[in-house]
Formats: structure tokens, C-alpha cells, sequence
């Protein structure tokens, strides 16, 4: 569970393609459990998506990584039935599900068979309402969480993440690991996880899509059915940290032929009326893929690297414009100093035209591609509820694409690219580069 930058890559609707027929109905239960829910007959399967906007950020002082062992353990066991019962009985369902935590949420994927609808919902009903956290499925998943944690101490890129996302956000849950220490997770009681999930597993912060073979009264009476139970609201939310980075460098010795580099400032907010200019001058300056202004400069070039890339992160209240890549200790300096001139570069002039039509074409014919399935709809239209986006924003999402002009992009550009706010992180054993406070 290594975590880097909390996100770093912006959301998956982000990426998605040219123009989707998709279409969304809205769904309110008869008890009040609101969803988004794409209908397709002619296969019958249905995938179910929640997303509890709660997280390991709920994790009580002294307590991190209780969230995420209480999360590991709702399919280890639950009702009447212990872990190897639980694992039988979703096979014999032919019945997938999958809980999945990070700091902001809990998220639960469910896939199953029209036919046997009635059970698989059933099951995981109990899984979500009645975990049993029995004595011998907490101490193996506990050994796996702290085999994680050791392993997180020998990694580079842990290594990496856990100092920048600490210096980002100091002692805000974001700062730290949701896996926990290795004295906190051993410390942790069966009560500790009772209490969390008690705590995050509410109806208050719940997102809900489906796609495939329901209908809307059906997926209603499903979500009261399954839901119903869960407490309607839990603890607050705690403050957000906002980014606490300032420009210099921070190495942290390692013994490797190469240096891990992790680096960013501060980023942009998904709501800002500058948001897609600064996605697509991201997506110009370091998107991850070849092409890119780092890419071409660091890799292509150079040689100093097989790849990299930035993102945007887009935590409310903790936005980061971010990247990382690996180069071998004695072209470390080199390296930093490219990242430092090419931000600084199109800070100052901004991207031409023929940069700025590519990226328009590459996002829009891509975004279509993500749709490829029951279970990837569910989890682009969750996604889109959590991040706030409007119920038709697959119709308008190529469209504030190809809007974005070179104006546009050279305004935000000076507004967000900062070369001297710019931290990074080095893990290894770098060469003529000196930490900067």
C-alpha cells in the first residue's frame, strides 16, 4: 500500500474519451440513499460502487492505520461466517468485491451476477454491517500491515513519499501513511477497530453508482436493503492542512546507485475557474507520457531517466502540483536543474500552438476508451459525485478541453509555475547537491 502524493495523478475522469453515450439516471430510495445509475440489459451483471468520503483521516491520535486494518478485515470474516466461509461463499456466487482505503475514503467495489443479485448483495451487507474481526484474521492481516511497513522503510520511492507528504502537510493524516507505524499497528485492539469502523463507515458522506442490468426502482430498494442499517452520520471531518512546502531541497541518505526524486509546490483547486488550462499545461509540461516537455528534456535527450512525470493532485484544501523520477547519484544535479529550468521556462513563454492541439486531441480521443466496461462506469460516476462534478459532465468534458486557448494556458502558467517554490525530495546518494532549507 505505498502511497505517493496522495493522489497524484488527477482523476480518472480526466482521462477519459472523445464523446461517451452514456447516460445517467438519477436514483433516490425510499429511504433517502441518492445514486447515479447507467442501465445496460443486455448483459447481466451489475457493478456496484461506494465511496465513503471518510478515510483514514479519521484515524485517532495515536491510532494511525486502524482505519486501514479495520477496512483490510470486512471480507475476513463477517455474520455467521469466518474468513475461509466469506471467501467460499463469493465464489460460489461468482460474486467480486473489494474494499479499498485511503485517506480521504473508503471505497467498495461489488460485481455480481443478475441471478444471484438478491445473495451477493446479502453478503455484502454483512461484510459492511456485521465484520466480525475475529482474533486470528487480526493478527494475519496485522502481519501483513507490518511486513508493508518494513518493507516501506527499504524502499526508495516509500522513502520518498513519506518525506515529501510530510513536509507538504506536517502532523495532518495526510502526512503520514495510512498503513500506520509499526508501534501504532501493534498497539491496535479489537475495539480500536470497532470504533473505526463505526466511525467511517456512515451514510453521511456516501457516494453511490451502478451500471448494468437494474432498473432504478430495483437499485433503490437494493440501496435501502444494504445500506439501510449504517449509521446516518459520524464524526467530523478534520481540518484541512493546506500545503505547508516552501522551495530547497531535502536529502535523505540512502544507500542506492540511484537517487529517487520527489518534488512539487502547491497546486490548483478542481472548482477554479483556471482548472482545465492548468490540467492541459500540465499535461504539456509533464503528463507522465512521451512527448512531454520533461519527458523530451530529461529522458529523450539526456538519458537521465526512463521516465517521469507531474500531476495534479486534487485534494481539497491540499492541492499539489507534483512529480517524481529516478536518476543515477552523479547526474542528480543535472537532473534537479532541468526539472527547475523547464519550469521556469514555460512559466516565461507560456506553449505554442501546435503543443496545445496535440494535447487537445490526445485527451479527447482518449477519453471515450475508459468507458469499456460496467465496472469502470461505476467507478467514473462515483468519482464524479465525490469531486462535485455535474451530472452531465461526460457531455461537456471534451468541450472545456478544446475551449482552453494559449491565453489561457499562458495565464495560468504564471499564475501557478513557481521554479523557486519548487521542493525536492532526493533519497540516495547524490552528487554535488546540498540541502536547501
Amino acid at each position: 500500500m505505498i502511497r505517493f502524493l496522495a493522489g497524484l495523478t488527477v482523476t480518472l475522469l480526466l482521462a477519459l474519451p472523445a464523446r461517451a453515450e452514456v447516460e445517467i439516471t438519477e436514483v433516490t430510495s425510499p429511504g433517502g440513499i441518492y445514486a447515479w445509475l447507467v442501465e445496460e440489459p443486455s448483459i447481466p451483471f451489475v457493478a456496484l460502487e461506494l465511496e465513503f468520503r471518510t478515510g483514514s483521516q479519521l484515524d485517532p491520535e495515536g491510532k494511525r492505520g486502524a482505519v486501514n486494518l479495520m477496512t483490510a478485515l470486512l471480507e475476513e470474516g463477517a455474520g455467521d461466517l469466518d474468513a475461509r466461509g466469506f471467501a467460499e461463499a463469493a465464489a460460489d456466487l461468482a460474486a467480486s468485491y473489494r474494499f479499498r482505503p485511503s485517506d480521504e475514503a473508503i471505497s467498495v467495489s461489488a460485481q455480481f451476477l443478475t441471478e444471484n443479485r438478491d445473495e451477493a448483495v446479502a453478503l455484502l451487507r454483512v461484510a459492511l454491517t456485521e465484520p466480525r474481526f475475529d482474533d486470528d484474521a487480526v493478527e494475519r492481516v496485522r502481519g501483513q500491515v507490518l511486513s508493508s511497513i518494513r518493507s516501506d522503510r527499504v524502499s526508495q520511492q516509500a522513502r520518498a513519499s513519506e518525506a515529501f507528504n510530510t513536509l507538504a502537510f506536517g502532523d495532518h493524516p495526510f502526512g503520514t501513511s495510512q498503513n500506520g507505524t509499526e508501534e501504532s499497528v501493534t498497539a491496535l485492539t479489537r475495539e480500536d477497530l470497532i470504533e473505526a469502523h463505526r466511525a467511517t463507515l456512515t451514510r453521511e458522506h456516501l457516494h453511490v453508482s451502478a451500471a448494468g442490468d437494474i432498473s432504478a426502482e430495483d437499485l433503490g430498494l437494493l440501496l435501502d436493503d444494504l445500506l439501510g442499517a449504517l449509521p446516518a452520520d459520524g464524526p467530523p471531518l478534520p481540518d484541512r492542512p493546506g500545503v505547508a512546502l516552501t522551495g530547497g531541497v531535502t536529502v535523505v541518505p540512502f544507500e542506492a546507485p540511484q537517487s529517487v526524486i520527489a518534488f512539487g509546490h502547491a497546486g490548483i483547486a478542481r472548482d477554479d475557474d483556471d482548472f482545465f488550462a492548468a490540467f492541459l499545461m500540465n499535461e504539456i509540461l509533464g503528463g507522465g507520457r512521451f512527448g512531454t516537455r520533461l519527458m523530451t528534456e530529461l529522458r529523450e535527450t539526456r538519458g537521465l531517466t526512463y521516465g517521469v512525470g507531474t500531476g495534479l493532485s486534487l485534494r481539497e484544501g491540499a492541492e499539489l502540483m507534483a512529480g517524481r523520477f529516478s536518476t543515477s547519484n552523479d547526474r542528480a544535479a543535472e537532473a534537479i536543474d532541468l526539472v527547475r529550468r523547464e519550469w521556469t521556462r514555460l512559466a516565461a513563454e507560456g506553449v505554442s500552438r501546435s503543443e496545445l492541439e496535440r494535447v487537445q486531441t490526445y485527451l479527447t480521443g482518449a477519453y471515450s476508451l475508459r468507458f469499456d466496461g460496467n465496472a469502470n462506469i461505476a467507478r467514473i460516476l462515483v468519482g464524479m459525485q465525490a469531486d462535485g462534478l455535474p451530472i452531465d459532465y461526460i457531455e461537456t468534458r471534451n468541450d472545456k478541453v478544446m475551449a482552453v486557448t494559449l491565453a489561457d494556458i499562458t495565464r495560468v502558467a504564471r499564475r501557478l509555475l513557481d521554479a523557486d517554490g519548487l521542493r525536492f525530495v532526493v533519497v540516495g546518494q547524490p552528487e554535488g547537491v546540498e540541502a536547501v532549507n
